[in-house]
């Protein structure tokens, strides 16, 4: 996961709009804001980005 991805995830969590565990909700916001390697993150690695989600980090 790369320092732009974890900022893009920390500025959709800090909207306050979603529950950060609902991926469709944060993808679409990711989207709408055209954070669009947050969007393919999501997709291709959701365990990474969960782990991230819940742990705060990505080892």
């Amino acid at each position: 996961m790369t320092e732009k991805i974890k900022e893009q995830i920390l500025a959709i969590r800090d909207t306050g709009l979603t529950n950060m565990f609902d991926t469709t909700a944060v993808q679409r916001l990711a989207f709408e804001r055209e954070f669009f390697e947050l969007v393919m993150f999501i997709e291709e690695h959701k365990k990474d980005y969960v782990r991230f989600i819940i742990y705060g980090d990505d080892e």
